[in-house]
């Protein structure tokens, strides 16, 4: 257990920000510890968020320290003071959060392709798979791991359990099979569109 906030237990909340007011930082340590998780649940059961909530915390706390070198003794309990400027935080926080009407809201691009590009690209995709089942096992695999997963040679030659130069050597035969396969769909795969 912590002794300094064990020896100011007895030490009121209003008595830990006259310390801290008067330049005591241990007070004020002190003082966060008890108050921190008040203004976090406060913050938390108002907004519902728990990043918005700590926020909200962490700005009540600085403005309590803020006041801390003016604060009036018997004017106010400290809770009382930051459970008013909490919930006046969030209250703010839930107003710039504000429904938006339609009118307001931002036009949303769309970004997807069209029907007729997902068709092309469809069968882009369907004419390379049928290309590359019809290389050897391991043609296809070097090509795949080199021109669609992105390996590095030295990757794929450790994940084929051969040399680098058989690699390259699998890579440019599979390659030129594929072109060679793929050679009369240039049209029919929208590629003289490009």
């Amino acid at each position: 257990m912590n002794m300094a906030l064990d020896s100011n237990r007895a030490v009121s909340d209003e008595a830990l920000l006259i310390l801290y007011g008067n330049g005591d930082r241990s007070a004020a340590r002190d003082l966060t510890l008890r108050m921190g998780p008040l203004a976090f649940r406060v913050a938390m059961r108002m907004l519902r968020d728990t990043a918005e909530a700590e926020d909200v915390a962490q700005d009540a706390l600085l403005r309590l320290w803020k006041i801390a070198p003016e604060w009036r003794k018997g004017e106010a309990k400290v809770t009382t003071w930051l459970y008013r400027v909490t919930a006046n935080l969030a209250t703010d926080r839930l107003r710039k959060r504000r429904v938006l009407g339609l009118d307001e809201a931002p036009e949303i691009e769309d970004d997807s392709a069209s029907p007729y590009d997902r068709m092309i690209d469809d069968a882009r995709a369907q004419a390379l798979q049928s290309a590359l089942d019809q290389l050897p096992e391991r043609q296809r695999e070097a090509v795949i791991l080199r021109h669609i997963e992105g390996l590095s040679n030295p990757q794929i030659a450790v994940a084929m359990e051969t040399g680098v130069e058989a690699v390259e050597s699998l890579t440019a035969r599979g390659k030129r099979a594929l072109t060679a396969l793929l050679k009369g769909q240039r049209e029919a795969l929208g590629y003289d569109h490009d």
